[in-house]
């Protein structure tokens, strides 16, 4: 099977395109899985799956299927034992790997004799949720440069790795996952024994209270911090080198400290004056062991 790399057009905030079928691949439990050569809709990422799948409709030949599901799928080169399409954890290499196809896959509940390679379709996102998910989306990586500024002076020394303001980039350093929905933006943070060797404290030192004691302190601080941001209406834009699925895109944000930069597969806003206020709530695991936090933001 030979499909080539799906072109999207989620990354400037598109919900609606037209495209033709490629391929539809039988998942099972009643679910086909279309490929198009173009799309809007955003898959769930098979590596780093911290934003849901867009959902929406496929209309082919008048009738309107719904997209229950989004996902990536990939073809490995012919003449190898990956040749054909595999589809999420099944795919065994990462993302962006030149030798393989990678396809955006909308899943279906039905195959009309229409949905066949060669047909026209239209396609057509649910764009209240992925306003909200986008929304969420935005906001964690604005909770993530707050935290790293408010985290700044619990490090002993230069980690190696700094933010777009300079601050070591607690966030990355110590991220364990990080899940979007249409409410909030849940990150989990480690606290362990690597972080420490990189000179992170959780203890009481040089004058600092422990991390749990400080905590109140710093979800104010980060809270403020984005409520700021929020003020500023600062504009947002995802730089697209290219229209492929695994072009290496980047999140922008001009906040009043300068630009700041987040490499970035997902969806965004486009000013932060689409949000009516952000407000992050950070809670330590019973064992301190991982930080966690939860932020929420409110549209417009």
């Amino acid at each position: 099977m030979t499909l080539p790399t799906t072109r999207v057009s989620f990354p400037g905030g598109a919900v609606a395109g037209e495209s033709t079928v490629l391929a539809v691949h039988q998942l099972g439990h009643g679910r086909y899985g279309v490929v198009t050569a173009d799309t809007p809709f955003h898959p769930l990422d098979h590596t780093w799956p911290d934003q849901p799948a867009d959902t929406g409709t496929l209309t082919v030949a008048g009738a309107e299927l719904a997209v229950v599901d989004c996902l990536t799928a990939a073809v490995g080169p012919e003449d190898g034992e990956h040749g054909e399409l595999l589809v999420g954890a099944d795919i065994p290499v990462r993302r962006g790997d030149e030798a393989w196809s990678w396809l955006v896959l909308h899943v279906v509940e039905e195959q009309p004799a229409e949905l066949v390679p060669g047909a026209p379709v239209a396609l057509a996102v649910d764009a209240e949720r992925r306003a909200a998910l986008s929304a969420a989306h935005t906001g964690c990586h604005l909770l993530a440069l707050a935290l790293n500024e408010a985290l700044a002076e619990r490090w002993r020394k230069d980690p190696g790795r700094a933010d777009a303001f300079g601050n070591p980039d607690f966030d990355s350093l110590a991220m364990a996952s990080s899940v979007m929905d249409t409410e909030a933006s849940t990150d989990t943070y480690r606290l362990g024994k690597s972080l420490r060797k990189k000179g992170f404290t959780t203890d009481a030192a040089d004058g600092l209270p422990t991390l749990a004691d400080a905590l109140p302190a710093i979800t104010a601080a980060v809270n403020e911090r984005l409520a700021g941001w929020v003020a500023a209406d600062a504009p947002v834009r995802i730089e697209v080198p290219g229209p492929e699925l695994t072009a290496r895109r980047n999140w922008h944000c001009e906040l009043p400290a300068g630009s700041a930069r987040i490499a970035c597969g997902g969806t965004h806003l486009h000013r932060l004056g689409q949000l009516s206020a952000l407000e992050t709530e950070l809670t330590l695991s019973e064992d301190g062991s991982e930080l966690i936090a939860v932020t929420r933001p409110k549209r417009v």
